[in-house]
């Protein structure tokens, strides 16, 4: 833990349009100035000036490029290379509106030119934002263009087969990745040769799984092959998060074990490549139709998410400050009870701001004794989500999904529930509730497993990827091998020592799209019977456990989607990867020691609902006052941050704060703290070697004739600790704390 450090190390951040406001100026260390309007160049002098880090952010699929659209760039017209549905509208928009972009090359330059601006202002680094194709989209002309120049053919409508679809979605992930690529390295290059220096690049991107959930086309692993690329931004926020699955035959909000998944497929991401990775977390959503109350449990769960993934230590307090912190942000907006963010709700956000900068990477370990085991997930989840023509005419072939209890919550959106309950299968299988993943990895994470979603492809980028996995779970029912080397790779795990298990019915349509394993030579009806091939059992081995190796293969021949539905065969499931690796599926809590603290999260639905204990002296950073506890007892449903306080070395630290703590100073007369940070009701625990008889402080508004302002302070001492609480209200500005002993 270690609440004093330099900017420069860019542990925590947000994202803003606007200029800096009083409510926002949280002394975090970088800030994203987003948007490349006239305004951006003195925005960027501003945050500069006030001692940020600054980054410029642009979307790149969607945005302010009218004088593209217009022809006011270069004297041509663009409107025909907005994405379109199969009806002709536009996706995401109108034609004269900003809708989502069929990236050509054409407008790579042109947003490569108005980049260029933001170099100039001298920026560090630049994050392009969310490199997204829309699944209804794919019938533009600009579209056709495209597909004709990668395919060699010309293009086929998505609705006529799942090979035309699968193909189109193929395409619309690799236009942005053609596009990342060629901007970023157009614009290192003139950051080089005009200013010689060296500008990075971050891709700001929601998860791989919830790409798969809302059916948008995303390079996503691709981004690893971009050599310009510096890192990336995982957008996983409550609105990702609380997108409703089924787990034992119930539709409902799963925001933390959603997060914890969505986190998780991110922190693969990176894992290996030495770049970069930020965890969004944001306070609010998109949605501004619910309470206060109701988005502070919501990010609770998000938050437990993010710090329970040991090896991402940098974060995004939250993307749009300014639609939390303003005076005319209100919620449930346009209702009756529509009310400013309560004061209690803004000093716990400011004391999590604060906390975020302060998490290792190295030193961790995990509560409940499991060897890690894996879900795998890859980018063709994204291509085949929604079946064709063809295949919905056939819905009366595929035997009804089950019944699915629907429980009542609020994000609901009209016309989900139907799929969802239909009884259609086909409905079923395509819905964003995503039913073929969560069968798999649902029933392990309820019952204690730190389950991680693995990138498929990454096994054939890294040779040692798969080294730490002593168990690995794979269905090709839902995405495919984009190479006959996956399943090489796949069968030499097996071999070395590995456990892998397949679960899978083979009734997938998208089996038949053109493909490898049923092209040249080859003539297999899935890829599975190739692995099976490469594994050295028969291509119609029936269900059961094979050792291959030093390894093991199991074969479960069903649908994943069923074990989301059956609650017997979620729990037979479960239960057989509990004994092949030697640990029950009975715990209902994930907790992980993270350096000086404990993170833990109890779930419901679970085995057990016994609830979980943990003892010695600690301080409750979730907790406002940072509340000393002896014991902390947690129910299902409940979460903790605990700093333990006997691994914080010294006599004198910060346990914790709601500003910016930029210097510490403690001798026999007393201690001076300096920090800074945004206007709130301010708490602040620290250690000291004895009990001050006095606390002053004084405040320089940043806004203002620079003439100091002294604060009230309350502090309160806890014997137990050796800590003592500050109570204060502070402006934004520079904080000064003085205590005499």
């Amino acid at each position: 833990m270690s609440y004093i450090r330099k900017r420069e190390e860019e542990r925590t951040c947000y994202q803003e349009s606007a200029p800096l406001l009083p409510e926002t100026d949280f002394g975090n260390d970088m800030v994203c100035v987003y948007g490349i309007d006239p305004g951006m160049p003195e925005r960027v002098k501003k945050y500069r000036e006030r001692g940020y880090v600054v980054h410029l952010m642009n979307g790149i699929a969607w945005g302010g490029f009218e004088d593209y659209m217009s022809g006011r760039w270069d004297g041509r017209e663009h409107y025909d290379e907005m994405q379109r549905s199969r009806d002709g509208s536009v996706t995401g928009g109108d034609i004269h509106s900003t809708g989502y972009m069929v990236p050509t090359i054409s407008f790579i330059d042109y947003l490569t030119e108005k980049l260029k601006v933001a170099v100039d202002a001298g920026v560090e680094a630049i994050h392009v934002e969310e490199p997204e194709f829309l699944n209804a989209g794919g019938y533009s002309e600009a579209f056709k263009r495209e597909y004709k120049l990668f395919y060699h053919e010309d293009w086929v409508p998505p609705h006529e087969s799942v090979d035309a679809h699968y193909r189109a979605a193929r395409l619309k992930a690799w236009l942005y990745r053609r596009a990342i690529e060629r901007v970023s390295q157009s614009l290192r290059e003139y950051a080089l040769v005009k200013y010689g220096r060296v500008l990075r690049f971050y891709v700001p991107t929601h998860s791989l799984l919830n790409y798969a959930q809302w059916k948008v086309m995303s390079p996503e692993g691709t981004l690893t092959d971009i050599p310009s690329l510096d890192g990336y931004k995982a957008q996983v926020w409550m609105g990702t998060s609380r997108e409703a699955n089924v787990f034992r035959g119930i539709y409902k909000e799963r925001t933390f074990e959603t997060a914890f998944l969505e986190y998780g497929v991110m922190q693969e991401l990176v894992r290996g490549t030495g770049r970069t990775m930020w965890f969004d977390n944001d306070p609010i959503e998109d949605r501004p139709d619910y309470t206060w109350e109701n988005y502070r449990q919501n990010y609770i769960e998000t938050l437990m998410g993010s710090l329970l993934q040991p090896k991402i230590n940098r974060f995004q307090v939250c993307p749009w400050p300014r639609r939390i912190f303003s005076g005319d942000a209100k919620y449930p907006q346009g209702k009756p009870n529509a009310v400013s963010i309560p004061d209690s709700y803004r000093t716990f956000l400011m004391n999590v701001f604060q906390m975020l900068g302060t998490f290792g990477t190295e030193d961790y370990e995990y509560l409940h004794k499991a060897p890690e085991i894996g879900v795998f997930l890859s980018d063709t989840a994204m291509f085949q989500r929604n079946f064709p023509d063809d295949i919905l005419a056939k819905r009366a072939d595929y035997a009804p999904v089950g019944q699915i209890e629907l429980l009542a919550h609020e994000n609901y959106i009209p016309g989900r529930e139907k799929e969802i309950a239909s009884g259609d299968r086909l409905s079923f299988l395509e819905s964003v509730a995503f039913p073929l993943f969560y069968g798999l990895a649902l029933p392990l994470l309820k019952g204690g497993f730190p389950v991680r979603p693995v990138q498929l492809e990454n096994i054939t980028r890294y040779p040692s990827y798969l080294d730490n996995y002593r168990l690995l779970v794979l269905s090709y029912e839902f995405m495919k091998p984009q190479g006959a080397d996956v399943n090489v790779a796949l069968a030499n795990y097996v071999r070395d020592g590995g456990v892998l298990v397949y679960v899978g019915d083979g009734a997938d349509p998208f089996h038949c799209i053109r493909a490898w394993w049923n092209t040249g030579k080859n003539a297999d009806p899935t890829p599975l019977e190739h692995l099976l091939r490469l594994l050295g059992l028969a291509e119609d081995a029936a269900d059961g456990e094979y050792s291959c190796g030093s390894g093991k293969f199991v074969l479960l021949r069903q649908c994943p989607a069923d074990l989301c539905v059956k609650a017997e065969a979620a729990d037979q499931y479960a239960a057989l990867v509990g004994r092949l690796i030697g640990v029950a599926p009975d715990t209902n809590y994930i907790s992980l020691r993270r350096g000086e603290y404990l993170i833990s999260a109890v779930m419901d639905e679970c085995a057990s609902d016994a609830p979980l204990t943990h003892e010695g002296l600690f301080a409750d950073m979730l907790d406002n006052d940072f509340a000393i506890v002896t014991k902390k007892t947690l129910l299902p449903g409940e979460y903790a941050v605990l700093a333990q306080l006997d691994r914080i070395p010294g006599s004198a630290a910060v346990i914790g704060t709601s500003i910016r703590v930029e210097s510490l100073d403690v001798d026999e007369a007393g201690f001076c703290l300096n920090g800074c940070g945004a206007n709130c009701n301010a708490r602040m625990r620290l250690r000291l070697p004895q009990v001050p008889r006095e606390v002053t402080c004084e405040i320089v508004p940043a806004e203002g004739d620079g003439k100091a302002e002294r604060a009230a302070v309350n502090f309160e001492w806890d014997d137990l600790s050796g800590t003592v609480l500050l109570k204060f209200q502070n402006t934004a500005g520079k904080t000064a704390i003085r205590g005499r002993f």
